[in-house]
């Protein structure tokens, strides 16, 4: 299923998803570290760090325009130590993002047994 986006478009879907992992980073933030300073929303330096490196893995991607999610991909382009701190994230924030942005997660949730059926039938 090739989904040939657009210039544009492919910029609006590799926007959307910098901004769903800032903010799973931002909730992980909030919800674990004293450091994150709620008054101007701003993150602890560990987080900030990786926020900063899971924006510019995504403005790198080579497989934007085809892939769902990164955690569907064969190629995983985070070191290990960035892989492991991300995951850690979306365990913590995945089912908080219900609560942030819940036609993301209901979105989230649709592509995700859609790639599984794609998968399942290749």
């Amino acid at each position: 299923m090739e989904e040939n986006l657009t210039s544009q478009e492919l910029i609006e879907k590799r926007e959307r998803e910098k901004t769903m992992v800032s903010d799973m980073i931002r909730v992980y933030c909030k919800g674990n570290h004293a450091a994150y300073d709620k008054k101007n929303k701003c993150l602890c330096k560990e987080c900030q760090a990786l926020d900063d490196y899971a924006r510019m893995r995504s403005d790198k991607c080579p497989f934007m325009e085809t892939k769902t999610f990164c955690s569907n991909c064969k190629v995983h382009c985070y070191k290990p130590e960035m892989r492991q701190r991300i995951k850690e994230v979306m365990r913590y924030s995945g089912p908080r993002m219900l609560f942030v942005h819940p036609v993301a997660c209901i979105r989230h949730l649709v592509e995700t047994r859609r790639e599984k059926k794609r998968l399942e039938t290749t």
